[in-house]
C-alpha cells in the first residue's frame, strides 16, 4: 500500500467523523435536517455553496477544458453567475422563512397557491440531480484510479465514497454537509494553488513564459474563434449558466440555511474570490496542452493527474486525489439531501397529504440510501449517455427561472397555468435539442453569425416566455401584492 492510499484512506475517514459529529448537540428535527434551522453564518454559507458549485469539474473538467479549448475555457469565470443571487436570494428567503418552506417546490407551490404546480417543479427538479449526482460519481471513480496509481477498484472507491455520504447525510443532514465542506475547500485551495503556481514554473520557469511558449506553440490558442466558439457563444452561455445556477434544487435550498438575508448577500458579494482558484486551474491546463499535447476525447480531463504524477511524489498525489475525492462527494451529500427531501415532502406528501410532520421526517431519512443505490446503478449501467441527460438537465432547471423571478414582483402577470405551460414547454425543447444535437446554427442556418453561434437554451428559454405570457393572458388572476417577497422594496438586512 503506498502513500497516496494511505493519505486518500485518512481523508475519507476524517470527512465521515466530521459528517457524524456535525449533528453534536442539535434536535434532527425536518427543519434542522434539511435547511440547519435557518442558523447558518457567514462562513458556513461560504463554504457550503462553494461546496456545491465547486465539484470534479473544478478538477477534471476545468483543466480539460483549458487544455482542449484554449481561450474560450474562460466561460468559468462567470461573474454574473453571483449578481443574480445577490438581488434574488433575500426576498426569496424571506418569503419562505415566513412561512416555513423548505424546498423550491415548497416555493413554486405557495407562490401561486398550486400543489400541482410545485409537484411539476419537484419532478423537473429530481430528474436533474440524478444525472448531476452520476456525473460526480464518475468523477470520483476517475480520480480514486488516477491518485492511487491504479491500486484501488473504482467500483469499490465509489461504493466506500457512497456509503460515507450516505451515512453522515442520514444521521447529520444539511450539518454534515457543511463540516465536510470545510475540510474539502481547504485541500481544494492547497492543492489549486500549489499546482497552478508550481507547474508552469517548474515546466516553463514562470507564468509569463508558459503563455509565450504556448502562442509560440499552439498560435491563436489564446484567442476566441470567430465563429462556434466566439464571443456571442460566451456571452449567451454565461447568461444561461447564471440564469441557472441557482435553479438547481440544492443550491436554492441551501441559501433557505442562512441566518439571515444579509448573510446571502454577503455570500454573493464574497463567493467570486473562489474564482480566483479556477485562474490557477487553467494555468494547469494549458501547461499540459504543451507538455502533453496528444490527450484525446475523455483523456484531456486527466490532464491534471498526468502533469501533477511527472512533477510531485505519491504522496502529494494521494492529497490531490483527496481533494478531488471530497469535490465530488460534498455536492452529492447536497444533491441526495435535496432529492430526499423533495421526494418526501413535495412527491410523497403530494399522494398522501395526510402524513404528519414526524413521518415525513422519517420518511426522508429512508430515502437517502433509495436515492443513493439508484445513483449508484446509473454509474455503473448508466454508460455515456449520462454526459448528455447532465447537460439537457441543466437546461431544465433553467426552465424554473422565469416564473420565478417574475413571482417576486408585487404584482404578478404571470398565472400558474402561465408558468406550467412554459416550464412543460421548455423542458420539451431541451430534452429535443439535446436528443436531436440541434444547435442555432442548425435551427436557424440562414441567420448572421453571431445569432447562430448562441448557446441553444437561449431559443428554449425565449419559447419558455412566449409561451408562459400567451397563457397567462388568458388565464391570469393577479397575485396579491407579497411586500416581503418583492425585488423592488428596500433592501435591508
Amino acid at each position: 500500500m503506498n502513500s497516496s492510499i494511505l493519505i486518500i484512506i485518512a481523508t475519507l475517514a476524517l470527512a465521515f467523523y466530521l459528517g457524524i459529529r456535525a449533528r453534536k448537540g442539535q434536535e434532527m428535527k425536518l427543519e434542522q435536517w434539511a435547511v440547519g434551522g435557518r442558523s447558518f453564518g457567514g462562513l458556513i454559507m461560504f463554504v457550503l455553496m462553494a461546496g456545491e458549485m465547486f465539484s470534479t469539474f473544478v478538477f477534471l473538467g476545468a483543466s480539460g477544458a483549458a487544455y482542449r479549448f484554449g481561450a474560450p475555457a474562460i466561460y468559468i469565470f462567470c461573474a454574473l453567475t453571483y449578481i443574480v443571487p445577490f438581488w434574488i436570494l433575500p426576498p426569496i428567503w424571506r418569503y419562505a422563512k415566513k412561512h416555513n418552506l423548505l424546498t423550491q417546490s415548497d416555493f413554486f407551490a405557495k407562490k401561486y397557491n398550486s400543489k400541482p404546480l410545485g409537484l411539476l417543479v419537484a419532478v423537473i427538479g429530481v430528474v436533474s440531480m440524478i444525472p448531476y449526482i452520476v456525473i460526480q460519481l464518475k468523477g470520483f471513480q476517475i480520480i480514486a484510479s488516477e491518485a492511487s496509481y491504479g491500486m484501488i477498484s473504482p467500483t469499490l472507491a465509489v461504493w466506500i465514497g457512497m456509503i460515507v455520504v450516505t451515512v453522515f447525510v442520514y444521521v447529520s443532514g444539511i450539518h454534515g454537509s457543511a463540516w465536510t465542506s470545510m475540510l474539502k475547500d481547504i485541500l481544494m485551495l492547497v492543492v489549486i494553488l500549489i499546482l497552478g503556481i508550481y507547474l508552469p514554473i517548474y515546466y516553463f520557469g514562470g507564468i509569463q513564459p508558459m503563455f509565450e511558449t504556448l502562442e509560440a506553440t499552439k498560435p491563436g490558442f489564446l484567442l476566441f474563434a470567430d465563429e462556434g466558439l466566439s464571443i456571442p457563444w460566451y456571452v449567451s452561455l454565461c447568461v444561461i449558466v447564471a440564469l441557472g445556477q441557482y435553479m438547481w434544487p440544492h443550491c436554492f435550498g441551501a441559501s433557505l440555511s442562512a441566518h439571515s438575508a444579509s448573510t446571502l448577500r454577503k455570500n454573493a458579494a464574497i463567493l467570486p474570490l473562489y474564482q480566483i482558484v479556477l485562474v490557477f486551474i487553467i494555468f494547469i491546463g494549458f501547461t499540459a496542452a504543451v507538455q502533453i499535447p496528444n490527450l484525446q476525447g475523455a483523456e484531456s480531463d486527466l490532464a491534471l493527474f498526468k502533469l501533477a504524477k511527472t512533477a510531485f511524489p505519491a504522496w502529494f498525489i494521494g492529497v490531490v486525489g483527496a481533494a478531488g475525492m471530497l469535490a465530488a462527494l460534498i455536492p452529492c451529500s447536497m444533491l441526495i439531501l435535496t432529492a430526499s427531501t423533495i421526494l418526501s415532502k413535495n412527491i410523497y406528501k403530494a399522494v398522501k397529504p395526510n402524513t404528519s410532520n414526524e413521518q415525513l421526517a422519517r420518511l426522508t431519512r429512508i430515502f437517502v440510501p433509495i436515492v443513493s443505490l439508484i445513483s449508484l446503478y446509473f454509474t455503473f449501467f448508466g454508460g455515456n449517455t449520462m454526459l448528455a441527460l447532465l447537460t439537457m438537465a441543466y437546461s431544465f432547471v433553467l426552465q424554473l427561472f422565469p416564473p420565478l423571478i417574475f413571482s417576486l414582483k408585487k404584482k404578478n402577470p404571470v398565472s400558474k397555468a402561465g408558468a406550467a405551460a412554459g416550464m412543460i414547454v421548455g423542458v420539451g425543447l431541451v430534452a429535443y435539442f439535446t436528443l436531436a444535437e440541434t444547435t442555432m446554427a442548425t435551427l436557424f442556418p440562414t441567420f448572421p453569425q453571431f445569432i447562430r453561434d448562441f448557446d441553444i437554451g437561449i431559443a428554449a428559454i425565449t419559447v419558455n416566455m412566449i409561451v408562459m405570457f400567451t397563457v397567462s393572458a388568458f388565464t391570469r388572476k393577479i397575485q396579491l401584492p407579497i411586500n416581503e417577497g418583492t425585488i423592488s422594496q428596500k433592501i435591508s438586512s
